[in-house]
C-alpha cells in the first residue's frame, strides 16, 4: 500500500470488484476488530480512540444482518489514504503489542466463534485465518487492483 495513490484508491473497477481504498480499509477494520474487539475484549480503535479520524466517510457494516450492505458499502465508501493509513498504523502497532503479550501456551486458548458461526476454534486458528490469511487474501486482491490500473502489483 506504500506507492498507492489516492487516485488508485478510489478507482472504480468494472463488474463487482471492490475498489482498492475499500479493500484496504476492510483489511484494516476486521484486523482492528478481531485484535481489539475480540481478543483484547475492548472496542475496536475505530470505534473508540480513533472514532472519526479513520479515513473512511461512513463505517463498514458489522457481522450479521446489516452485512447484507457490504457490496454497497465498498462502492459507496470515500476513503481519505493519508487518515485510512495513520489509522491503520495505529491498528498494527496495537497487533503487534498483544502478539508479543501471548506466551506459547496461550496458542492452544478456546474461543467460541459459534455466533459467528465458525464454533469452537483456537487462538492460534483465529490468528492463522482471521487476521493471517485475511491479509494474505486481501493482499491479492490490492496486487490486482494495483494491476489493472498500470501499478505494480506483487513486489517481484
Amino acid at each position: 500500500m506504500a506507492d498507492v495513490t489516492p487516485a488508485q484508491a478510489s478507482w472504480m473497477p468494472p463488474g463487482t470488484a471492490n475498489p482498492l481504498g475499500a479493500t484496504y480499509a476492510h483489511a484494516v477494520i476486521v484486523e482492528d476488530s478481531v485484535v481489539n474487539g475480540m481478543l483484547k475484549g475492548s472496542a475496536p480503535l475505530g470505534s473508540s480512540t480513533w472514532a472519526g479520524k479513520t479515513g473512511l466517510d461512513h463505517p463498514m457494516p458489522g457481522p450479521g444482518p446489516d452485512f447484507q450492505h457490504y457490496p454497497a458499502w465498498t462502492r459507496s465508501v470515500k476513503v481519505q489514504l493519508p487518515a485510512l493509513r495513520q489509522y491503520a498504523q495505529a491498528v498494527y502497532a496495537a497487533t503487534d503489542q498483544h502478539l508479543a503479550s501471548l506466551k506459547p501456551a496461550d496458542l492452544d486458548r478456546k474461543l467460541d466463534l459459534s455466533g459467528a458461526g465458525m464454533g469452537e476454534q483456537t487462538l492460534a486458528w483465529v490468528l492463522n485465518r482471521l487476521i493471517l490469511g485475511h491479509i494474505d487474501n486481501m493482499c491479492g486482491e490490492v496486487s490486482v487492483l494495483k494491476g489493472v490500473q498500470g501499478g505494480k502489483g506483487y513486489p517481484m
